[in-house]
């Protein structure tokens, strides 16, 4: 039977219910956003690229306007045009007639370059018309280079929160993540409470913005199951701080140094790097995590980086596409079967934007090269040297921007190149570890490598020179130089006069000063023979009792001792490690051992610091045990030496005796029958075998 009534729910909802929906993200991923981890959905990776860098370089050394059409020449072909000349069709590669043609007003700028036998590169008007005698120089670009990414870590926050990583001599990446979350924490003070429950793994709340701001941004269009509609959630927050710290950056780059770059935003550097080449020049394009596969659909997977070469031919031809949007929908068991697990995994991931590679803060560069083809050939040793003093101030100069004069980094090996008709040659030398790596002693070692080529035959001629230095090595951290242990003027002044005053009262009370003490050598350890165990037999005899009473007299040891000292009356000295009648306990006659930590307490600490010699019971300085041992092992090769002398050559074996050696008794030393050869006791005789 059913009821009339209409069914109403229990609990009705409530128009407010939206605003208590959950973010999808944890407080653990906030916490990971702090550490920059690479697996982060809320991660800020951004890529800068300088537009047309090497153009923009002249423009401003220049000062040409920025709406000129402008290109930079090398020999006879363009390596770089601004955007204005490319307006007009130009493209680089092309020739510089080719280029007239085009823009009739375009201004051609060549290259910096070493000419043959100057030290130091220049611009040469007429260097397109001189290749055989002129090499290339890409160090006013460097410096440039230099100059911007100084700006760059100015902006930004001092490091561990700064992650920068030189990606090339126009290209840089930024992780913003740690900066991006403590700023994140100063918009949305909601966040900065535990999470509830104390579980990382609880979602956050919703951000409260419900509109962002994207300023002139170019923004990716989302993917087809997302609107604009919907709310946004954290990850849209930090990709719009980060957009406007990059914007920050830009803008001072541009205002301190007259450089337009491109920038594109993203959760990894894959698709940060697709992204700043998006829209140029002069923008940044923002890829939220909601539009990767829109982004990622349109491009070539050539395109993508480490995706092009014979990887991206090897994919084209077993797959037949280079488009992204068709390789998706190709299985992960097939790009497997055809690619290889590894290789076939990484491209699985890498087109659906997936990419954990980190920010480097220090690239390692692991050579560098300088090098020369000529046309034509040089058939001297006078032109390969002065060939070889251009790569070497070229290799120099970059060596300082990897840090060497600071000692930071540091090559292990020059290499040296000599092509000769179709036979490459290579020779090779270590960088001596003890010298500094500097002009003079580069040039004398490519001196060397290539007097090795030459002795070798067939030097001439010459089509190809190149020097390299390579195996980079970090260098020493820490250390200080000699003047970090000096003191200088008034502080030196103060420990000489308090030195003079100490002198003045030794003299003067009649003291010296105390004996430097002797080095330590083997003909210093024999010339003690006669003196220092001679002089110490009485004065350092040990009663055996004083020990026993600290060390508990009912040890096997101690009795094995007792019987060995009956036997040998004449000899008061037992081999103990710690002996002195000054410092003997007061509980000789006393069978109970006494409590050692009072015994110390009575004044007995030397004793504890000194040691008795078992082979001559001479007490010495805790210190000097291993010195002492050492006299006592000269003492028995000089033995050994003097008894192979007497037997008339016979070596030590031959002259030594066979002797039976008795069992040995209970308790008794493991070195005794070792001592006894080492040295005879006294009251003992040596027996004459026949």
């Amino acid at each position: 039977m059913s009821s009339s009534q209409p069914f109403v729910p229990s609990s009705p909802i409530s128009p407010s219910a939206g605003h208590l929906r959950k973010s999808k993200f944890t407080h653990k991923h906030l916490s990971q956003l702090a550490l920059s981890s690479t697996t982060n959905p809320l991660r800020v990776i951004a890529h800068i690229d300088l537009d047309a860098f090497y153009a923009q370089c002249e423009g401003v050394r220049l000062g040409i306007a920025e709406d000129q059409p402008l290109a930079v020449q090398q020999w006879q072909g363009l390596i770089a045009i601004n955007y204005p000349a490319r307006n007009y069709g130009l493209t680089r590669h092309i020739t510089i007639n080719e280029a007239r043609k085009l823009c009739p007003h375009l201004i051609m700028q060549h290259v910096a370059t070493w000419k043959e036998g100057d030290a130091k590169w220049a611009y040469h008007e007429d260097a397109f018309a001189h290749i055989a005698t002129h090499k290339v120089s890409l160090d006013p670009y460097r410096l440039e280079s230099r100059r911007i990414l100084a700006c760059i870590k100015d902006v930004l926050p001092a490091p561990p929160v700064q992650r920068v990583e030189k990606a090339s001599v126009d290209e840089v990446f930024l992780d913003l993540s740690a900066q991006i979350h403590t700023i994140l924490l100063e918009r949305y003070p909601e966040l900065n409470g535990p999470a509830p429950y104390d579980d990382p793994t609880e979602c956050l709340p919703r951000p409260p913005t419900t509109a962002l701001d994207w300023n002139t941004d170019a923004l990716v269009d989302l993917d087809s199951d997302q609107t604009e509609d919907d709310d946004p959630d954290w990850d849209d927050i930090t990709m719009l701080i980060g957009s406007e710290i990059v914007r920050s950056v830009r803008a001072t780059i541009r205002e301190r140094l007259k450089y337009t770059c491109s920038a594109g935003i993203a959760r990894n550097k894959m698709i940060a790097k697709l992204g700043s080449s998006h829209k140029k020049p002069n923008q940044q394009t923002i890829v939220r995590n909601r539009a990767i596969q829109q982004f990622m659909s349109g491009f070539k997977f050539t395109k993508i980086r480490n995706l092009g070469g014979k990887l991206g031919e090897d994919v084209v031809a077993k797959f037949e596409t280079e488009h992204v949007e068709r390789l998706l929908d190709v299985s992960l068991s097939q790009l497997k079967s055809k690619l290889g697990d590894d290789t076939g995994s990484w491209v699985y991931e890498i087109i659906r934007g997936e990419d954990t590679s980190e920010v480097n803060s220090r690239t390692q560069i692991k050579s560098m090269l300088s090098a020369k083809s000529f046309r034509p050939t040089i058939n001297s040793y006078e032109q390969a040297i002065r060939w070889l003093r251009i790569f070497v101030a070229d290799i120099s100069a970059r060596l300082v921007e990897e840090g060497v004069l600071e000692h930071r980094r540091r090559p292990k090996t020059v290499n040296l190149h000599h092509r000769q008709g179709g036979q490459m040659r290579s020779r090779q030398a270590p960088i001596p570890s003890g010298r500094a790596v500097d002009d003079v002693l580069l040039f004398d070692i490519a001196k060397s490598l290539l007097g090795q080529v030459i002795v070798d035959g067939r030097a001439w001629p010459c089509a190809n020179l190149q020097l390299s230095v390579g195996g980079f090595e970090e260098g020493p951290t820490g250390n200080r130089g000699i003047g970090g242990f000096l003191v200088r003027g008034d502080e030196a002044k103060a420990v000489k006069h308090s030195l003079q005053e100490s002198e003045g009262q030794a003299s003067s009370n009649g003291g010296s000063r105390p004996d430097k003490r002797p080095k330590s050598s083997i003909q210093m350890f024999l010339s003690r023979q006669g003196t220092s165990h001679g002089e110490n037999e009485e004065d350092h005899s040990c009663n055996h009792s004083d020990l026993d009473s600290f060390r508990g007299s009912s040890s096997p040891l101690n009795a094995s001792k007792d019987k060995h000292q009956s036997e040998n009356h004449q000899d008061q000295r037992v081999p103990l490690d710690l002996c002195s009648d000054e410092t003997a306990s007061p509980d000789v006659g006393n069978k109970s051992s006494p409590d050692p930590i009072a015994w110390i307490n009575k004044g007995n600490v030397e004793m504890v610091n000194t040691y008795c010699c078992k082979d001559c019971g001479e007490t010495l300085p805790l210190a000097s045990k291993t010195e002492h041992q050492d006299w006592h092992f000269a003492r028995t090769i000089a033995a050994d030496e003097k008894l192979t002398s007497s037997k008339g050559g016979l070596t030590s074996t031959q002259a030594k005796p066979t002797v039976a050696i008795a069992p040995k008794k209970p308790g008794a030393s493991k070195n005794t029958a070792a001592h006894t050869q080492k040295r005879m006791e006294k009251g003992q005789s040596r027996l004459a075998f026949s």
